[in-house]
């Protein structure tokens, strides 16, 4: 017991000696620790960074083992590697410098975060639109952001910042709308960007039957943890990929759980009601309309 206090005496003694310019000390360094992982994840860069984490330990290796050779080569390595990470990162470090600059220098920390229920929303819309594509055989692809975010992606097609809709969705991948040939990402349960361009898969194992829409749905879920449901527009086929995985020919109610398993909080699965159940009477109650305005035409 009285080891114990002393320890935690002695802690005490140690705080008293902190002053104010050591918590901005930190302060500063654990802001630009959190831009640099921020930057990572923006950029899709974590094997960049795992291989500049793995040349650090190698070096520390041979310094520690006295490889005299292997420290001089990585020592070198590192040198070049420096200038080389400012050129790869360059459009991303500059982006970075504009935050700090601006007026707004909250927003470089501050993110919409989404909700349980603004997911749940966005999953039911997704599920009716596609069920609508669907039948119409118009070809949609949806990339679901989970940790890995798609900055570059979204760079490359139009940035929007809207709930999902599926009367929006069905209006952004009709076949003669100017974003229906991209992908619409989202993030948080928001539509971030449409019309975005996506990497292709490099499986040469795939079938001969998957068409560029697919390929390049796999291939984003390869890179990344996103969840991508994609239309056929030959056959209105729907499909999810997860992992660099394609799970084809899925019924709307399928998709819905889907989706929510991947995109749901635990928590949120547990306590919510029959999500499945209210999104079979939507889908019911509009099919039964096009049944009566049929009846009625008729």
């Amino acid at each position: 017991m009285e080891q114990i206090m002393e320890q935690i005496q002695y802690t005490l003694s140690n705080f008293s000696l902190i002053s104010i310019f050591d918590i901005v000390d930190i302060a500063i360094m654990a802001f630009f620790i959190y831009q640099g992982i921020q930057l990572v994840r923006s950029t899709n860069s974590g094997r960049v960074a795992r291989g500049v984490m793995f040349l650090i330990g190698a070096l520390w290796f041979s310094d520690v083992f006295h490889l005299y050779t292997v420290n001089f080569i990585l020592n070198r390595v590192l040198e070049m590697g420096l200038l080389a990470v400012v050129i790869l990162f360059q459009p991303e470090l500059r982006k970075l410098l504009e935050q700090v600059g601006s007026s707004k220098l909250g927003k470089v920390f501050s993110a919409h975060q989404s909700t349980p229920d603004e997911l749940e929303d966005a999953i039911t819309q997704t599920v009716l639109a596609y069920a609508s594509l669907s039948e119409s055989k118009t070809g949609a692809l949806m990339v679901f952001e989970r940790n890995n975010q798609l900055d570059d992606a979204i760079r490359t097609g139009t940035a929007l910042d809207t709930v999902v809709n599926a009367e929006l969705l069905k209006n952004i991948f009709w076949n003669k709308a100017p974003l229906h040939d991209g992908a619409v990402i989202v993030r948080g349960g928001r539509i971030v960007g449409a019309g975005c361009m996506l990497p292709m898969s490099g499986n040469v194992n795939l079938s001969r039957e998957l068409g560029m829409r697919h390929r390049a749905g796999i291939g984003v879920s390869e890179q990344t943890d996103a969840v991508v449901a994609i239309v056929s527009e030959e056959t209105g086929s729907i499909s999810v990929a997860v992992g660099g995985m394609l799970k084809r020919h899925l019924a709307p109610e399928t998709l819905e759980r889907l989706l929510r398993n991947e995109l749901m909080p635990e928590e949120k699965k547990e306590t919510d009601g029959q999500p499945l159940s209210r999104l079979a009477a939507l889908l019911r109650g509009r099919k039964e309309g096009k049944g009566n305005d049929g009846n009625n035409e008729a």
